[in-house]
């Protein structure tokens, strides 16, 4: 083999492995960024992102996989051709690669999106620091509420007794402890339910008992800023192994306590 013939054969091995190690190096990246996205879902950080016609991080994943995918197909669809051209004495022509181009404006704007997306999890994982609402990792949901404690705990009863929901009691804790010379802030827990809902719950897990009736809890922080808590309806569900049919009858907590909060 000649010795200019031998050179272009190396040049052509190099080309097509580089173009191997890229292909797999994109693959590689789109799995740790699929696996990253699932790893916020399993933080409950992803939420706000994973929603219907989200993309989100297994989105982002999947693309930089499919690119590492054609770039392997092409490098080797390259190669070969390349190496027909050799042997034919044929002087492959000299310009640049319109598939590497094509390849690197696309990554280009994934990385952007992907950057853009990451700050947006990252501003979602930091939301419960704000004033605005929060929620807990421990399957508490606690939301802001715009009237003092008392106002709120009368917008809840009355829209209870609206719905034919059943006040079981209201708990006065800062009332309690005031008795008991004691200071408190402010807070109240209402609990309530309704035994057409509840009930089924039970026959399903009677365990469930223990978090039946349904509760919130109202109260004042010490900045003055009035909040309702509640257990989160997908911890309940999670907790005591409930069917997805069922979960309506403890969700309904959700539109409870945002419709007092208003």
């Amino acid at each position: 083999m000649p010795p200019s013939n031998l050179s272009d054969y190396l040049a052509a091995e190099c080309a097509f492995l580089a173009w191997i190690r890229t292909g797999l190096a994109l693959a590689g990246f789109g799995f740790v960024i699929a696996r990253f996205g699932l790893f916020l879902r399993a933080m409950r950080f992803d939420q706000a992102l994973s929603g219907p016609g989200s993309v989100g991080s297994p989105g982002f994943g999947a693309a930089f996989i499919l690119a590492g995918s054609l770039a392997l197909v092409w490098s080797a669809w390259s190669y070969t051709r390349l190496v027909r051209r050799i042997r034919r004495g044929e002087s492959e022509p000299s310009q640049g690669s319109f598939f590497a181009i094509a390849i690197a404006v696309p990554l280009a704007a994934l990385g952007v999106a992907l950057a853009i997306h990451l700050l947006s999890v990252n501003a979602a994982a930091m939301q419960p620091t704000q004033e605005t609402s929060m929620s807990s990792n421990n399957g508490i949901v606690t939301i802001p509420s715009h009237h003092s404690v008392e106002q709120t705990v009368q917008r809840l009863e009355e829209i209870l007794a609206a719905k034919g929901v059943k006040l079981f009691a209201v708990i006065d804790h800062s009332g309690e402890a005031e008795k008991a010379g004691l200071q408190m802030r402010p807070c109240k827990l209402l609990i309530f339910g309704n035994p057409k809902a509840g009930t089924p719950l039970m026959l399903a897990s009677p365990l469930a008992a223990l978090d039946l009736p349904l509760k919130i809890l109202v109260w004042e922080k010490m900045d003055d800023t009035v909040w309702l808590s509640y257990n989160d309806s997908a911890y309940l569900q999670h907790r005591h192994g409930l069917p997805d049919t069922l979960l309506g009858n403890i969700a309904v907590v959700d539109a409870l306590a945002a419709k007092a909060a208003e």
